[in-house]
């Protein structure tokens, strides 16, 4: 009878700390720090990298122009305004990588897009559309500065 009422015991307390740990854990002030909406989401725009025109480029020009992206990418993200950035893998699709903007509008990134060197000289071209997902997504950056043993 003793060990029943243990068990009972213990099975109510597993019981307990499960359901705490399921509830919501909802932080207001991080919410709003991020512009998140009641869903924790938020409006970005999505820019898919494609091989541009420019063909003819010298490989020292296309190195140096290249550069100029990474460092563009650089200043973007510091600034908050790119929460995403990243090359594709070989594909035969001609992509060759992404940006998530943190604007709202295809205007905002528009005029983001054309600070960088590599889309400005034709190297790469972009294709911009409206994107919503979790406001979290503005925390990479911070993040993977943490976890990246190299710079790039």
């Amino acid at each position: 009878m003793k060990k029943s009422i243990l068990l009972l015991v213990f099975l109510l307390m597993n019981a307990i700390g499960f359901s705490q740990e399921t509830e919501v854990k909802y932080d207001e002030n991080l919410a709003k720090s991020l512009h998140a909406d009641e869903y924790g989401m938020k409006k970005y725009v999505f820019c898919l990298l494609k091989s541009g025109t420019n063909t003819t480029a010298s490989k020292e020009e296309t190195k140096k122009l290249f550069e100029g992206h990474m460092a563009n990418i650089g200043k973007l993200a510091k600034e908050g305004k790119l929460v995403v950035a990243g090359p594709f893998m070989k594909n035969d699709r001609n992509y060759r990588g992404i940006y998530v903007f943190n604007v709202e509008t295809i205007e905002e990134a528009k005029a983001l897009v054309a600070t960088d060197p590599a889309i400005k000289a034709n190297l790469l071209e972009a294709e911009l559309t409206p994107w919503y997902c979790t406001a979290a997504l503005q925390e990479t950056v911070k993040i993977h500065e943490k976890i990246a043993k190299t710079k790039m």
